[in-house]
């Protein structure tokens, strides 16, 4: 298995709510029908931790951490 990337790890981490790994790929299956063509980076993410949760089995995503970890200086923190 592929391991997700720091920035997919982090998607994965607010469409998952705690649920399941099928609960989180329905989360992102929902939320990828609402991305506009013009936002080719986030369906780009999307597709690639889509596709990583589906080549994963549950056991393998209950081990995952995911804790958010955002890098303070990609976001604007007090504004």
């Amino acid at each position: 298995m592929t391991e997700l990337t720091f920035e997919e790890r982090n998607l994965v981490c607010i469409y998952s709510g705690g649920g399941t790994r099928l609960e989180t790929i329905a989360a992102l299956e929902d939320m990828r029908r609402y991305l506009d063509p013009d936002e080719a980076e986030l369906l780009a993410l999307t597709d690639s931790a889509l596709d990583k949760l589906r080549g994963m089995d549950d056991t393998a995503f209950a081990g995952l951490d995911l804790i958010p970890d955002f890098d303070p200086e990609d976001a604007a923190y007090g504004e």
